[in-house]
């Protein structure tokens, strides 16, 4: 991830590795500070805006770790720690996936709660549930297996989104 990057991004990140579909609020938090799309009919002194707040502005004060909540009913929270710092390789198009392990709980399964449950009755072949749960999700769910093409599709699409951007914003400058 670019510390030029902003948390917007990094939220569509996180969305995309989930993979969710993002159609709930999220916020970061950093000690007493929200960071979020702000709402003009919510206002809040204490809520800034993720559109325009870099990655790179929270390293810069030394923030190593900060909070994540995504779907304010389901309350998925997650702590996101900055564990390396290193030089960007101009021939890699960032964000990028590099690992993972196991697949993220489905959109809307009623938080950490829920899971459970639903992990419960899709992996117990004769639980009384199984086949309702199996009908919501829309097919077979194996919590071991980690959707890495659709999550390298997803950091694809962002990476081409930002090189776009990033491109457009050169050329209203005057640079090729």
């Amino acid at each position: 991830m670019p510390l030029t990057a902003s948390l917007k991004l990094l939220h569509e990140v996180i969305q995309a590795a989930m993979p969710f579909e993002d159609y709930h609020l999220f916020q970061f938090r950093e000690g007493a500070v929200r960071y979020a799309i702000p709402d003009p009919e919510w206002p809040d002194g204490n809520t800034r805006s993720a559109k325009s707040t870099k990655l790179g502005a929270l390293v810069d004060r030394g923030t190593t770790a900060f909070a994540y909540t995504y779907d304010f009913g389901d309350n998925w929270q997650h702590t996101i720690t900055v564990e390396e710092i290193g030089p960007a390789d101009p021939a890699v198009a960032y964000p990028r996936f590099l690992d993972g392990a196991r697949r993220a709980p489905p959109e809307d399964v009623g938080g950490t709660m829920g899971f459970e449950e639903f992990l419960e009755a899709v992996t117990k072949p004769r639980h009384r549930e199984r086949k309702r749960m199996l009908e919501w999700y829309g097919g077979p769910f194996d919590p071991e297996v980690l959707d890495r093409e659709t999550i390298e599709a997803g950091m694809s699409k962002l990476a081409r989104r930002r090189a776009i951007g990033q491109a457009a914003f050169a050329k209203s400058r005057g640079r090729p």
